[in-house]
This record gives C-alpha cells, structure tokens and sequence, in this order.
C-alpha cells in the first residue's frame, strides 16, 4: 500500500512561509514592560547640578493621616559644627509635585501664603513626631525639639512625606526649656526669597537644602 501523504493546507503554509520572515517586528510587548519603571517605585525628580535626585511625595492632600516611621533606634543624628543633621537614610528629603518651577507665582511664592493651607494638622504631626522622636532616639524635651521638613514648605517641601520629616534637636547653646529656636529656619527664608526672586532655581535650593543646610547659602553664593 503506497504510504499516504497529508495535503498541508493553504492557510498554513502561508503561516510557515510567513514565520520564516520574522526577524523584523513592529512592535515588542515584552521589551516595552522591561524598560517601563517597576509598578509602585518611588518617582524622583531630576537632580539639579548634578546632585543626588530627590524623592516626589503624594504632595498636599484634603485629609492626612499619620504616616509610619522608621524603626525606633534605627536613624542617627549627624553633627556639623555642632549642629545636628538629619540621617539621610531615614530622612532624604522629598519634594511635592504640587510645586514646580513653573508654577512659583501660584504657589510659594504668591501673595497670602501658600504653607498654612498645605500643612498636616497639630493632630497628626504631634503623633508623627512621637513616632520619629524613637526612630532617631531622641530623649530630650519635645516643646525644644521642631518636628521639621528638611525641605521645607516654603520651598516645595512635600508636606507629610516621612522621608521629608524629622525630629531636630535644638541647636548648641539653645537654653534647655526656652521652645523651639533652630538656625536653619532662617536659612529656608533667604532661600525662598532668592527663589522668588529669580536668583536661583527652585531645585538648586532644594538641592541645597537636602546636601547640608549649613552650607547651602554659602553653595548657592547668597552669604552665609
């Protein structure tokens, strides 16, 4: 009996001859989720003079909420002549969205103000900074201790990030009972003035900022 040969059919013959032309794709599915940014990862926006990018928080919200902090004992004070420094681990800083250097006018630097109708309530902060107090291991008084945004409001700060929070001890020489008094709230001013003036960019102060307030009018060449 004479073996019996199948009759391939048209269709797929053209599927076979088709796939041997495959090299050449239009599009690539696969390769475009790879190099599209893991679902979830934190956005960063562009580093200004070549300094580290900084973290984009949530930005400003109707309602807060007290967000976690880091391990108790698990962020270290640093010192610069004297003064403490946040643990940049735990406290790198992060920027909000909300502000940009396109939109300065209605934002920071408009007239009223712009940072009274962003900040988190005296409800929620209170409770982060007790949270963050044991994150840093901070034992002294609270009321001389300022719950501070390394980047603050006035520059864009985001305003609940955790990365953006910290409990600052007071400065040397600050009178144990005397309040809340630290040297690198002016420092935040003279940056915000130069911002709106146009002086500097709104990311080289945020920048600034994040590297080492002590040095940052100096950095920026706007005194000391």
């Amino acid at each position: 009996m004479r073996p019996a040969h199948r009759v391939v059919p048209p269709v797929v013959l053209i599927c076979l001859l088709l796939a041997g032309c495959s090299s050449v794709q239009l599009g690539n599915p696969t390769a475009a989720a790879s190099n599209s940014p893991a679902a979830g990862a934190p956005a960063t926006a562009a580093p200004a003079d070549g300094g580290k990018a900084i973290a984009v928080g949530a930005g400003p919200q109707k309602h807060y909420t007290v967000q976690q902090q880091p391990p108790a004992g698990s962020c270290h004070y640093r010192y610069e002549h004297g003064e403490p420094l946040e643990d940049r681990a735990c406290t790198p800083g992060a920027i909000s969205p909300a502000v940009t250097q396109a939109n300065l006018k209605s934002t920071i630097c408009r007239k009223g103000g712009y940072t009274s109708g962003v900040r988190p309530s005296a409800y929620v902060t209170g409770k982060e900074k007790r949270l963050n107090a044991a994150s840093y291991g901070y034992t002294g008084r609270m009321a001389d201790a300022e719950y501070d945004h390394l980047i603050s409001l006035q520059l864009g700060g985001d305003p609940n990030d955790p990365r953006n929070l910290w409990v600052e001890p007071a400065d040397p020489g600050h009178k144990k009972g005397a309040g809340v008094n630290n040297r690198k709230d002016p420092v935040e001013t003279k940056l915000h003035t130069a911002v709106c003036a146009g002086q500097i960019t709104l990311a080289a102060a945020q920048q600034a900022i994040v590297t080492d307030w002590n040095t940052a009018l100096t950095a920026l060449h706007l005194g000391s």
